[in-house]
């Protein structure tokens, strides 16, 4: 049986914790910054754990993790 691939796209996006949760970026950060609040910028920084309905399909694409 061959190896499975690692999806290219998820492991850049994507950082497992040592409890099994997937850490991610928040979207919406990159630009047209301008029209959007102080606020609401500063809550993107942050980053967020991927939902739990979500898990399964990133296990498939990353299955060395």
């Amino acid at each position: 049986m061959p190896k499975q691939k690692t999806h290219s796209g998820a492991k850049k996006r994507f950082k497992v914790t040592k409890n099994g949760l997937y850490k991610r970026g928040k979207a919406g950060k990159s630009h047209i910054l301008t029209k959007k609040s102080t606020k609401r910028k500063r809550r993107l920084r942050k980053g967020d754990y991927v939902d739990v309905t979500r898990v399964k399909d990133l296990k498939k694409l990353l299955p060395y993790n």
